[in-house]
């Protein structure tokens, strides 16, 4: 029922991941309006059903009352089916407040895990590299952006595959007594954690050169870091195109660039990436961009899927008990 395009871009985007990548999926919500907007789509022989949630939580609500007044919300339901086992994650483009608020009570955390950290894929020069946290705690102590690394560590190893991923510590320079007192505490718990691949210091000029795989800051910094990404990218985007249909020598080279800028734009383009995993929970939970589109929901539903067949959470279980 979330986001700002509401269930008919859902409904959209959750048909092609049955389509397309053979998955079951529940649309949990309102169960008339959901079957309303079903309607237009070819369901036969997708695994596609719904579960009935009377209540919505608006975007502008605030988490803590919808929490408290809303037992039978959307999103309330969906976590719920989570936690019994009965879906193996959750996703939702909806109120990222309400998600994480009714996440930490309806899933609890892991063992270990004092605050959960909302893992972004970023596309850099040398890949992807994976940003946390990026929203979900404005305020952090030192030994919660160490938990951030493990478990972006973890990520990166199951899910995207790097053997050895570098850790990276997002702040003002490179060198260790640069920073504020968060930076500066939490460089010394990296540096002492034998388990990561810690490289020290890494400044936002470098977070899209592919100088860490993990990089690891507190929610206020990468909630902004996201933001100002997600601008320039649309900037550089829509700039480039209005220069290239200027004119006829502007309008031939973009003919002959279309390609080259077709790959550009879907390299930056946040729908690729569809969501991002609420990592310290105790279950698979993602939280999509409000405006997502149906491509978006679909990339998303994709993350969960590769998420669970990868064991991500057992993983960072495990690997939060040993560190």
């Amino acid at each position: 029922m979330g986001g700002d395009r509401g269930p008919v871009v859902n409904i959209e985007g959750a048909v092609a991941a049955a389509r397309e990548l053979g998955l079951s999926i529940l649309l949990v919500g309102n169960e008339e309006e959901l079957s309303r907007s079903l309607r237009p789509h070819s369901t036969n022989g997708l695994g596609i059903t719904i579960c009935h949630a009377p209540e919505t939580v608006g975007m502008n609500e605030s988490p803590s009352a919808a929490l408290r007044k809303k037992k039978h919300s959307s999103i309330r339901v969906g976590l719920e089916l989570v936690k019994r086992g009965e879906a193996d994650a959750f996703i939702s483009a909806g109120n990222t407040g309400a998600v994480m608020a009714t996440a930490m009570v309806t899933l609890g955390s892991l063992p270990g895990v004092e605050r959960p950290a909302i893992a972004l894929i970023v596309p850099t020069l040398r890949g992807q590299a994976i940003l946390l946290d990026a929203g979900a705690n404005a305020d952090c102590k030192p030994r919660h952006l160490l938990q951030f690394a493990i478990m972006g560590d973890i990520y990166a190893r199951q899910v995207m595959g790097k053997t050895s991923p570098t850790v990276g510590l997002l702040s003002i320079g490179e060198e260790e007594s640069k920073g504020n007192e968060l930076t500066r505490e939490a460089f010394k718990e990296l540096e002492e954690e034998r388990s990561l691949n810690f490289i020290g210091n890494v400044e936002g000029r470098e977070v899209f050169s592919g100088a860490a795989d993990v990089i690891v800051c507190d929610g206020f910094t990468g909630n902004i870091a996201l933001k100002i990404s997600e601008s320039a990218a649309e900037f550089f985007t829509v700039s480039l195109k209005e220069e290239l249909e200027k004119g006829l020598v502007g309008k031939l080279g973009a003919l002959l660039t279309r390609g080259a800028f077709r790959r550009f734009k879907k390299r930056v383009d946040y729908t690729e990436y569809g969501g991002a995993p609420l990592l310290g929970v105790g279950g698979m939970c993602i939280i999509s961009h409000g405006r997502s589109t149906a491509k978006a929901i679909k990339n998303a539903i994709r993350v969960a899927a590769e998420c669970v067949e990868n064991k991500v959470i057992d993983h960072i279980r495990k690997g939060i008990a040993v560190s």
